[in-house]
């Protein structure tokens, strides 16, 4: 196949992600939206078509149904603009499809952006009763986010001797990189102590193993590489973009096969994104990663899954801090989704302006030195969807 890198992301914006009671979903999507046309100089109406993610609209505000949504605040009409959801896959889904458009000459310049309100409801009308109320009949009933991932962290730690200190460095670290991000929730580091004696949400799995639930938006404009404008744009390829739908909701769980020590719709992912990209090693290839962290060891899964490693070795690379800002491959330098909370559509948008900035080098104190290429990540459902993006900041 041959390496895809002829589409550019010109203008990106993000707001803070957090509890934003005094902002509504419009005034996210402008705010949001407003940052990326401003990045790109370009105005609002030379916007050909654009994709809305917002994955949970019934949790949330009841807002993010249709693309009317986002044509609504910005004054975007007599444009196509479709609403995208995947999961938590939702947003970097958006900026798949508009890539396909722009290579497909449907237009010449798109918008992805996400968009996702989640604290302006109660806790008893979250995602968990959404699922059960609308989920499957069976397989819903009493099914978790925290309850599917400790399965997978306590089959880690028995098949490879990953300790509980071990998953919960992970939080520790990306804990302290969210303390230098601005638009981060969380912006306090905290002690393996703090977070292994914080509450027990599902063994071995504690509160700050797990990520908050936030509102927030991320946005960005793309067009073909032939028409960035070098003297105005700052742009970013998009080397590769895999996404794969790998398992239903009934499996892995019913498959006796299935060994709960990886995600095969992550591996099919990021070898479609590879494939594109001409990577062949990543670790070596890759100069900084955000991955999906909504739980501490979904990162360390990932770090194998991505082949940044080998099965098993994944707790060598968070002792060893090859993870942490400065070390061989910075993941998570925002402070992830367990420092900037989880706006479900938002997410996959949010991590690929986190890469930009790096490869532009304006990531201020969490920078990485020198970044030249990226990778984010993202997985939804029950490890049933994912998605990898490649940036890279030559063409």
């Amino acid at each position: 196949m041959k390496k895809q890198n002829d589409i550019a992301i010109i203008g990106i914006g993000v707001t803070k992600f957090g509890e934003l009671f005094h902002q509504s979903y419009d005034d996210l999507v402008r705010d949001a939206a407003k940052q990326a046309v401003n990045d790109a100089q370009i105005s609002m109406d030379e916007i050909g078509a654009a994709w809305l993610s917002t994955a949970f609209p019934e949790i949330g505000v009841f807002k993010g149904r249709s693309g009317m949504d986002l044509s609504e605040p910005l004054s975007l009409y007599n444009i196509p603009v479709t609403r995208v959801s995947n999961f938590c896959a939702s947003g970097a889904d958006a900026i798949r499809n508009a890539v396909n458009a722009l290579r497909a000459g449907e237009c010449d310049v798109a918008m992805a952006l996400g968009v996702e309100k989640l604290r302006d409801r109660q806790p008893q009308d979250s995602i968990v009763k959404m699922m059960v109320e609308y989920g499957h009949p069976f397989l819903q009933k009493g099914f978790t986010a925290a309850g599917t991932f400790a399965v997978y962290a306590n089959r880690m730690m028995k098949e490879y001797g990953i300790t509980r200190e071990d998953i919960s460095n992970v939080s520790v670290k990306n804990h302290l990189h969210g303390s230098m991000n601005e638009k981060a929730f969380y912006r306090k580091p905290c002690t393996l102590e703090e977070v292994m004696k914080s509450p027990m949400v599902a063994n071995p799995l504690t509160v700050l193993d797990s990520c908050p639930t936030t509102d927030g938006a991320a946005c960005v404009i793309m067009v073909r590489a032939e028409d960035v404008d070098k003297n105005k744009h700052h742009p970013i390829y998009i080397d590769g973009i895999g996404l794969s739908v790998s398992t239903g909701w009934d499996l892995p769980f019913f498959d006796p096969y299935h060994d709960f020590l990886s995600f095969q719709a992550t591996k099919d992912a990021a070898a479609i994104a590879y494939k594109q990209a001409g990577i062949t090693k990543p670790i070596d290839e890759i100069d900084l990663v955000e991955v999906h962290d909504c739980f501490s060891i979904v990162e360390l899964l990932t770090y194998e899954d991505l082949g940044l490693c080998k099965p098993g070795e994944s707790k060598d690379m968070i002792r060893g801090k090859a993870t942490q800002l400065g070390g061989q491959i910075p993941v998570n330098v925002s402070g992830g989704l367990l420092s900037c909370g989880h706006p479900v559509g938002s997410t996959g948008i949010r991590m690929v302006v986190e890469i930009a900035n790096h490869l532009r080098g304006n990531a201020g104190d969490r920078q990485v030195k020198g970044a030249k290429k990226g990778l984010s990540h993202n997985i939804g459902g029950p490890g049933a969807i994912a998605s990898v993006i490649v940036l890279n900041n030559e063409n």
